[in-house]
């Protein structure tokens, strides 16, 4: 794996992306084959978030790929407050239990391992593997990839309806916007991943009877993308046009 990532970056970023994605899909086929939602899913991500952290920290990567502590204020970034906004949508609802309590804690597991897969993956390999070639391009492609990564739960059996999973992916863009500025000013990771694995986890407790069409999908859409938006012409203007 070592002599891959330093023949070329950005092929060793990609395999990732492609390996993440395939399996991820193939194992959340299998789990609700077992019956147990994200089972064999969760093994899965863990087992990859295990392999990816122990790897960058052998190679003495922690400081590159950002999993280590911000030496910016919090205050900076509105001590992320916008962010914990966006993660608790999942409840706004109501709160449940969907998925049982086997498969709570299952989605539980392998939602934190996304959190970690993804920003490490996207806004860490990726990113870092294209910032040479400037960082608007970086970011935009990191943005980008992230958001059209997600296209898979169109073809999967996610449960999500079509104009759910477009949503998924509009927002996976802009959010992957905002992460990738917080990472490229802050240097760091971690309250991406914070946010990411939060925003997944919630939705374990989101209720079963939510609606996802008409008016309350328009209004949720809205307010996301409302503070998401604002939130990311707060992080322009904070930090200057460098990207």
């Amino acid at each position: 794996m070592t002599k891959l990532y330093k023949k070329s970056e950005i092929t060793f970023a990609i395999l990732w992306i492609i390996a993440y994605v395939i399996l991820s899909s193939i194992a959340d086929q299998l789990s609700e084959s077992v019956g147990i939602k994200k089972s064999l899913t969760a093994a899965l991500h863990a087992a990859m978030s295990l392999i990816l952290f122990l790897w960058i920290r052998k190679n003495g990567l922690s400081v590159k790929y950002g999993l280590c502590k911000s030496g910016v204020p919090a205050k900076r970034f509105l001590y992320y407050l916008p962010l914990a906004v966006i993660a608790s949508t999942a409840l706004w609802s109501g709160i449940g239990l969907p998925y049982g309590p086997a498969g709570t804690v299952c989605y539980v597991i392998s939602m934190c391992c996304v959190g970690f897969l993804e920003e490490v993956i996207f806004r860490g390999l990726l990113f870092r593997a294209m910032e040479k070639g400037g960082l608007k391009t970086a970011a935009v492609i990191s943005a980008l990839t992230f958001g059209f990564g997600h296209i898979v739960n169109l073809f999967n059996e996610s449960g999500r309806s079509f104009a759910s999973s477009v949503f998924q992916i509009a927002f996976a863009v802009l959010v992957g916007f905002v992460l990738v500025l917080i990472f490229i000013h802050s240097g760091s990771l971690i309250p991406c991943i914070l946010f990411h694995s939060a925003n997944n986890v919630l939705h374990a407790f989101e209720a079963e009877s939510s609606p996802e069409t008409g008016w309350f999908m328009a209004l949720n859409a809205v307010l996301v993308f409302a503070v998401l938006g604002g939130y990311l012409l707060y992080l322009v203007r904070t930090f200057g046009k460098k990207v």
